[in-house]
């Protein structure tokens, strides 16, 4: 299976484009059935505010007997965030939580020096119809939070601050913004919000935070006089307020905070300021020095 890009343009080929810096058109890979579409990273932006990685679930509609199955795998050097829209997942990881996870609800796991979980569909759930469809994002630990020991936060849905005015309603997922703090744990500056928009209803976002993007998970937006589809983000300049109309109704992901301190290292599911790190860290998951999953023993190799 392999991903496929189309062409991505940048601002400088959208006409009166005068707020977005970089469009990026995500890779899709096909796991039969099923699509994830890899926005972060992408070769015009490693990344925006502490995000490092970005992807979109589905959607997709499981029929009875079938599901995700994601094994036990490692995680350092970062925080991972799952936000469904639709389905549901059960979270199992080696600190021996075991949370599913609903629309709305924040499942927030910091890996730090060393973590694996596994992320399948709940067994009660398999002999159902069921659809699926969400993003999972991760953040980099600051350098000095690196080694940190890892942890696990579960908010509910109704922790989450939201405000409802003018058409848009707007979820705050982690972060601070809009006069709104988030209880999620978070390590660094960051901005993460779910805005559901009525037709010609807008949000201006402002400008609080060094780095912003904007994802339509269904419905057009338009920023600037120019609109943008479905499945792309928009990585919009720095320094003044954008305003984000909604076009026949929309729903989108607002992202941001401050740049992270710093290149970092990706490989797997592995993230690190220091490549001699990430090393360790394969050697470690080959020689099996990482904690396992209670109640999940599979394993998922290293891959080449």
């Amino acid at each position: 299976m392999t991903f496929q890009r189309s062409e991505t343009p940048t601002c400088a080929d959208v006409e009166g484009c005068d707020a977005v810096e970089i469009v990026i058109t995500p890779k899709t890979k096909d796991l039969g059935g099923f699509d994830v579409r890899r926005v972060l990273p992408a070769l015009e932006k490693r990344s925006v505010g502490p995000f490092v990685f970005f992807d979109q679930m589905g959607p997709a509609v499981f029929p009875p007997g079938e599901g995700i199955s994601v094994r036990p795998h490692p995680h350092i050097g970062l925080s991972t965030l799952t936000w469904l829209f639709e389905g549901e997942i059960m979270h199992r990881d080696s600190l021996g939580y075991v949370q599913p996870i609903r629309p709305g609800e924040v499942n927030w796991m910091t890996a730090g020096s060393g973590i694996v979980h596994s992320e399948r569909t709940p067994e009660d759930l398999l002999d159902k119809e069921r659809p699926l469809f969400g993003l999972q994002v991760w953040m980099a630990l600051p350098k000095d939070l690196e080694e940190t020991e890892p942890s696990f936060q579960h908010v509910a849905a109704d922790a989450i601050p939201s405000l409802d005015e003018g058409g848009v309603r707007l979820s705050l997922v982690a972060g601070e913004g809009w006069g709104l703090s988030s209880p999620v744990t978070v390590h660094s500056e960051t901005l993460y919000a779910d805005v559901q928009s009525e037709a010609g209803a807008v949000l201006t976002i402002p400008a609080d935070h060094d780095e912003r993007a904007v994802f339509p998970v269904r419905g057009a937006v338009e920023i600037a006089g120019v609109r943008f589809e479905t499945g792309t983000m928009m990585v919009l300049k720095p320094g003044q307020p954008v305003d984000v109309l909604a076009l026949e109704g929309a729903h989108y992901v607002v992202i941001g905070g401050a740049p992270i301190d710093g290149q970092r290292h990706l490989y797997w599911n592995f993230v690190s300021s220091r490549q001699a790190r990430i090393e360790q860290a394969k050697e470690d998951w080959q020689e099996g020095r990482f904690a396992s999953v209670p109640g999940d023993d599979e394993f998922i190799p290293l891959p080449d």
